[in-house]
Formats: structure tokens, C-alpha cells, sequence
């Protein structure tokens, strides 16, 4: 069995790396946190450190350089510098990449996402400031493209994950727009109670994103970003009504299926690819 090694991006400001990093663990992979100066040097505790060593490539969420100058901007130009090369030759290698809150915000920003035919370099998306003008901290529902090449989403049909953010609203042209949902790079959309689309109704799309994209993916499905945080629903008792689910399933005879939460799937879905194509 393929020996699944995840690389988990730490340093300047980004603080979801330890409930990342223990979620891809609980999905079996290997993973270590890496502060992005050890990925730069080649070198952690003495040891080498290359990013073509990993199968899997974590942008986790947080708020690197304080969110200076723009969410994900600075972080986007370290890294563009200082390895937008090897970061490329790792897409291209059929490894896997996922950008979450603020790791999706430095993917726009690195124009990894959307990647039209392998173009990342090009920035045509962006995730901008919220329309309530407001920091957000609440769980939603998402809907997914069953249509969608995306690797990380397979066999799912809906979530519930927390979003916390100030600029998640995605915004983009027209005509980017069509070209998105046209190519089924559209992953996730908030969603209402009934699993449709939020058509921009607040609180079910809480930033005013267009279209309701939660959520892109490029051409290949192996580059992902979102902005909804999989990591932070790692257990059951994550999601805020775990007490009345557990409730209901016990005046039905029933229990709970396990201790997992939801977004562990993501993180499970990109391990198995790896296993399968490694």
C-alpha cells in the first residue's frame, strides 16, 4: 500500500495547521507540518525537506501577514518567489493541492485556481470582503457537483462545515463565471435548508458570493479550494447540534455510525486517489 505523505503549511499568522493536520492523520495519511521558511531552506530539524518528497499539499486557513494588504497576497508572493516553480511541477505531477479559507485566498491569488487548461499563472477569480462588511464565524450547508472532476468531493451530494472569515465573498466576470460552471469547476455552492442553491439569500450564503460559489476546483480536479473549513468538522461533537442528532437517533433505536465528522471525507477522498494512482 502506498505510503500517503501530506504536507501541512504553517508559519506567519496561518492557525488551522494542528486540526488540519490531525484530520488528514485520522484519513491515514502521513503528515507533518511544515513552516514555509523549512519549505524554502529544503530543511527541517536537519532533515531535507522537498515538496516533490509529498503526495499531497496543504494552504490551510488562518490569517498569514495578518491579512495585510489583502487576504492570501503576501503569502502568495512569498511563495510565487520562492517556489512557484516547484509548486507547479508538483500540479503536474498528478499530485494533489488544497487551499482552504485562507489557503484558498493565496490559490487565487498564485492563479493555481481556476487553472483554465493548465494556466496558473493567470488570476481571474477573487475572494473579496464580505457584504455585511463583517468578520463571519457560523456552519453552513453546501451543496456538490456530482459533475465536478474534483478528487476531494467524490461521492458526496451535500455538507455542513463552518465558515470564518472576513473576505470569502467570491467574485469573478461573467463571463469567468459561465466558463466555471460550463467546465463543472464549480464544487461547492452554499446551499438552503432544502439542499438548492442559496441564491445569494443571507444567512445561507453568508459572505455574497456570486453564484453561491463555496468552492472551485481547477480542470483536473487535483487543485481544490474552498472556503468553508473541512479540518474544523474533524468529530462529531464539532457540529453545534451533535447533542440533539445523538437524541434523535437514540429515540429511534440507533447510534451513531462513528466519531468522525464529515469534512474527514475530504481528506479521505484524496488519500484513496493517492493509493490508487500511486
Amino acid at each position: 500500500m502506498t505510503r500517503v505523505k501530506a504536507l501541512v503549511l504553517t508559519g506567519y499568522g496561518l492557525n488551522c495547521d494542528y486540526e488540519t493536520d490531525f484530520s488528514l492523520r485520522s484519513a491515514g495519511a502521513e503528515s507533518t507540518r511544515v513552516h514555509i521558511n523549512e519549505l524554502i531552506a529544503g530543511q527541517k530539524d536537519g532533515t531535507r525537506i522537498r515538496l516533490m518528497d509529498y503526495h499531497i499539499l496543504v494552504f490551510g486557513g488562518g490569517f498569514s501577514w495578518a491579512d495585510d494588504h489583502g487576504a492570501g497576497v503576501l503569502m502568495a508572493s512569498k511563495l510565487r518567489h520562492h517556489l512557484g516553480g516547484d509548486i507547479e511541477e508538483f500540479v503536474e505531477k498528478g499530485n494533489l493541492v488544497i487551499g482552504i479559507c485562507n489557503g484558498f485566498q493565496t490559490l487565487v491569488n498564485l492563479g493555481l485556481l481556476p487553472g483554465f487548461g493548465g494556466q496558473y499563472r493567470e488570476r481571474s477569480v477573487a475572494l473579496t470582503y464580505n457584504d455585511s462588511g463583517n468578520f463571519i464565524d457560523t456552519w453552513v450547508r453546501l451543496r456538490v457537483n456530482p459533475a465536478s472532476p474534483s478528487i476531494f468531493t467524490r461521492g458526496l451530494s451535500a455538507l455542513e462545515l463552518p465558515v470564518r472569515h472576513g473576505e470569502g465573498k467570491f467574485y469573478a466576470s461573467d463571463h469567468t463565471l459561465e466558463r466555471l460552471f460550463e467546465s463543472n469547476q464549480v464544487v461547492l455552492q452554499y446551499a438552503d435548508e432544502r439542499g438548492e442553491a442559496a441564491g445569494l439569500a443571507w444567512p445561507h450564503n453568508p459572505n455574497g458570493s456570486l453564484r453561491d460559489i463555496a468552492g472551485i476546483c481547477d480542470y483536473t480536479g487535483r487543485v481544490f479550494g474552498l472556503m468553508p473549513h473541512p479540518e474544523a468538522f474533524n468529530h462529531f461533537t464539532n457540529h453545534p447540534s451533535w447533542t440533539t442528532r445523538k437524541e434523535a437517533l437514540a429515540r429511534e433505536g440507533k447510534g451513531l455510525s462513528g466519531e468522525r465528522g464529515e469534512g474527514i471525507t475530504i481528506f479521505k477522498n484524496a488519500v484513496e486517489h493517492i493509493r490508487q494512482t500511486g
